[in-house]
């Protein structure tokens, strides 16, 4: 069953590119999360949707929130990928898509990884759930609008 808005965040540990462990429970209290779960490093809708949030960094920075992308790749993979678009931000290994599936981003088209991006606030509510396989701005664009809606209440 996915989790949907409202739902509280499943939390979850998982390996980044630099080799330390990231948890969604390091976040809780001090900073929203947008996280956003994509098929695969270096391909060019998932290399299109991650240079997005790139361009956008200091802006989701700025309103308080801090971006991890996820994917099945492995650490040296993300790293690569990190590297040659200079991604700012975290990107965790989840092998065997044990953290996908938890949270429901399950395949698109019953072929490819699904392309989902959730908005996680400071008390690691869901907020916002946007899934689209190839609306690649999408993601940003409704993540910072969610963002900023939250920053206005």
């Amino acid at each position: 069953m996915p989790v949907k808005v409202g739902d509280s965040a499943p939390d979850f540990t998982l390996p980044a590119q630099n080799g330390s462990s990231v948890s969604l429970s390091d976040f809780r209290g001090k900073k929203a999360v947008v996280l956003y779960f994509y098929p695969k490093d270096d391909t060019p809708g998932c290399t299109a949707e991650s240079c997005a949030f790139r361009d956008r960094y200091e802006v989701f920075q700025t309103a308080g929130a801090e971006i991890i992308g996820v994917s099945g790749d492995s650490n040296e993979s993300h790293q690569k990928f990190a590297s040659k678009y200079n991604l700012p931000f975290t990107l965790l290994s989840d092998k065997g898509d044990q953290v996908r599936k938890l949270y429901g981003a399950t395949a698109a088209f019953g072929l490819f990884p699904g392309r989902v991006t959730y908005v996680i606030d400071q008390q690691g509510v869901i907020k916002y759930v946007f899934d689209s396989m190839f609306n690649f701005q999408g993601h940003v664009e409704e993540a910072l609008k969610t963002l900023q809606q939250l920053a206005n209440k």
